[in-house]
């Protein structure tokens, strides 16, 4: 197919939509356009008319030689066009009929941080039933934890646009992570050195020891659960649990719900619990007052000024010093107590308990509480094989029954007696209050009872292993 040649030849034609005119205005057409970044063309497919030629696939790289697109022609969807225009003689718009390459910009290597290292996302505040006391805005990361990952350079590529022209790759330097205080870097990576708080600054990757909150815990941190240890010092809310793997330091008062530490607890101010308040401490325990609630230290107990209706257990002493008071509730200490003052007048009444190891006695209650309902369940086999009712099959099923929990039963009793010699572990403990003890005040030492019917003032109370009697002495 004959085309009139162009009175000027350019390497590159005028922006915009061309029409490829022909000799004959019936003849199958072509308008072409290009995209102002010279890489890609896009054309219209005008079918003839009458007693027009037809497109034709010389006729096409005719033109495309002439507009100079010499790279990236797609013949494929070219000869699909040519086709579909032909036969249903419509007009096929918009085809890409030459596409260049972009160039791909060279990278160098960088450490890119761990993206699974990211914050947990509040709940969304449609959703039901969120408890968003899980949310935590602290990133904590165990040892030997994947901080960042090496990036390996990426090489650059030149481009073409459709005319064939090389186009320049260019040069990024991506701003990476690198690695700070408690991280190490291994191979292609940068490794946690320690349990800890991820913390970033400028760009540097480093973990923390301990994670200290600067105001207090609430909505805004949620449950704090932290491997090292923890200091707050703003209150902490009523609701909130405190999991720490070292110590933890509350410079206010602690409304507790829940708290585990595996070293000590120092509370500026006091320990109120809420609801069924539970304080698990590894270590030992110093605060203003405790109230309502249920404390359990392996280490010694100080406490400034009272404990108020709560069940407080420690492996060594409760020291109160000379104006502490202990006003309801049961107090465990093996080595002993100091304080100013025993027992109230109204209310819940007072129970120390000294010179055992109530972790010992709890498993004893236990065991004993398994032979109570090991009983009650004997009890019942036997009536039931006793009955004449009873069929052959039944009896010998119930027989066997009765013979397995009569040898639980046995091993039961077996660990209660041995518990029963490990209960009492301090004979020596005493009871030394500086003021008055109110009558009412149960005091108990290696299980030797004094209940306390007058009023006692100064004194020391000790076991006399002689008589086997708690005997009081004047301080």
């Amino acid at each position: 197919m004959d085309t009139k040649k162009p009175e000027e030849t350019s390497l590159k034609p005028p922006a915009g939509p061309q029409v490829i005119l022909t000799d004959n205005r019936n003849d199958g057409n072509l308008l072409v356009s290009f995209s102002e970044s010279e890489m890609e063309v896009k054309a219209d497919f005008i079918p003839p008319r009458d007693d027009g030629k037809p497109l034709t696939r010389d006729f096409v790289a005719e033109i495309l030689d002439k507009l100079n697109i010499v790279y990236g022609i797609r013949w494929d969807a070219i000869q699909e066009s040519i086709m579909d225009c032909n036969l249903s003689r419509r007009r096929i718009k918009n085809v890409v009929i030459a596409l260049g390459d972009s160039p791909s910009a060279e990278v160098s290597e960088y450490f890119e941080k761990n993206p699974h290292l990211g914050q947990g996302e509040r709940p969304a505040e449609n959703k039901a039933r969120i408890d968003h006391r899980n949310y935590s805005p602290f990133i904590i990361v165990k040892k030997d934890q994947t901080l960042a990952k090496l990036r390996s350079r990426k090489t650059g590529k030149e481009g073409k646009n459709v005319y064939g022209a090389s186009l320049p790759f260019a040069y990024t330097r991506p701003e990476g992570v690198s690695g700070g205080e408690n991280t190490r870097v291994k191979g292609n990576f940068i490794i946690a050195n320690i349990n800890g708080q991820l913390v970033e600054s400028g760009k540097v990757l480093s973990v923390q020891e301990s994670l200290v909150i600067k105001g207090a815990v609430g909505y805004g941190t949620g449950n704090i659960i932290f491997p090292g240890d923890v200091l707050i010092e703003g209150p902490v809310s009523d609701g909130f649990k405190i999991y720490s793997g070292g110590s933890v330091t509350i410079k206010q008062t602690f409304d507790v719900t829940d708290v585990n530490t595996k070293g000590d607890l120092s509370v500026a101010g006091g320990i109120i619990g809420k609801g069924p308040a539970l304080v698990k401490v590894g270590g030992a325990i110093k605060t203003k007052f405790i109230e309502n609630c249920r404390v359990a230290a392996r280490k010694a107990i100080a406490v400034d000024a009272e404990i108020i209706n709560s069940n407080v257990f420690t492996l060594e002493n409760v020291d109160m010093g000379d104006k502490g008071l202990i006003l309801g509730g049961d107090i465990y200490a093996v080595h002993g107590i100091k304080a100013g003052g025993l027992g109230k007048k109204t209310g819940k009444a007072t129970r120390i308990h000294c010179g055992i190891d109530f972790t010992v006695q709890q498993q004893k209650e236990r065991s004993n509480n398994e032979l109570r309902l090991l009983a009650a369940k004997l009890v019942k086999l036997r009536e039931f094989l006793v009955d004449p009712e009873t069929g052959n099959e039944k009896r010998a099923k119930v027989e066997e029954l009765i013979h397995r929990l009569e040898a639980d039963q046995q091993a039961a009793s077996v660990r209660v007696s041995d518990l029963m010699g490990r209960i009492n572990v301090d004979e020596n403990a005493a009871v030394e209050i500086t003021g008055d003890i109110v009558p009412g005040t149960l005091i108990e030492i290696c299980q030797i009872a004094l209940f306390v019917s007058e009023p006692l003032h100064k004194v020391r109370i000790k076991l006399d292993k002689a008589s086997g009697k708690l005997l009081s002495e004047p301080l």
